[in-house]
């Protein structure tokens, strides 16, 4: 048997090398062949213009508590006490048999998507002092709220002359609205609520509390209007 010189085996051995750095595979030990490119390709989510089409929306609420609610008077304010209703007489001096009106607006913000709204039953403000030991005046106010979807209505007696519009009535303390109402996305419509708070002549006194013992008293209610987007 003949057998290869080592030159032979050298030259062998160097183009084995050669084709292995040139990036050739060996298949089955028979042969070589040339690598494949490769190739990647990548998509985002965009919006038809060059941008990103993936996010979420936003939902705002706000607030105007001035009539007749220009649009430079809506305000946020998430917090309690929150903003200060305007009652249409002192809400400091009331007597038995007063009773006295303020008014609030609701709308979406511009870029706000749609929702609902609903009325919470009252609760101590934050940071306000208060002077009533015992709760007898809380206890003894109460409350109607009236609502409309026109910004020029009255807020007076007259809010409350269609039943269907009267959402909450009842103990200041425990009453909330038995209905919610529509916010339009974008501030398309707004939502305007009026606030009755009333001292009865006879108002609910533990058995044997004369009337006058309300007298100097002062409760501090606040009241949230909690939304819920579509």
């Amino acid at each position: 048997m003949a057998h290869s010189s080592t030159p032979d085996r050298a030259r062998k051995r160097t183009k084995f090398f050669a084709l292995a750095a040139g990036g050739t595979l060996v298949v089955g030990g028979l042969g070589y062949t040339l690598a494949s490119w490769t190739d990647t390709e990548w998509v985002f989510g965009g919006d038809g213009s060059g941008g990103g089409g993936i996010g979420t929306s936003g939902f705002e609420v706000e607030q105007n508590t001035t009539a007749p609610f220009a649009a430079a008077g809506f305000v946020s304010d998430e917090t309690n006490p929150g903003g200060a209703l305007a009652f249409s007489v002192d809400a400091l001096a009331l007597s038995p048999g007063t009773v006295t009106y303020a008014p609030v607006a609701l709308r979406t913000t511009a870029d706000s998507i749609a929702g609902d709204v609903v009325l919470r039953a009252a609760v101590p403000a934050t940071g306000l002092a208060r002077q009533d030991d015992g709760d007898l005046l809380w206890d003894a106010l109460r409350v109607r709220v009236a609502t409309t979807t026109s910004t020029t209505a009255a807020c007076d007696a007259t809010a409350f002359a269609t039943p269907g519009a009267v959402i909450a009535d009842g103990a200041l303390g425990t009453t909330a609205a038995t209905a919610t109402q529509r916010l339009a996305a974008a501030g398309a419509s707004t939502q305007v609520y009026c606030f009755e708070v009333s001292l009865p002549e006879s108002p609910a006194l533990p058995a044997g509390t004369p009337v006058d013992v309300l007298q100097g008293r002062t409760a501090a209610p606040a009241w949230q209007f909690a939304a819920e987007s579509d």
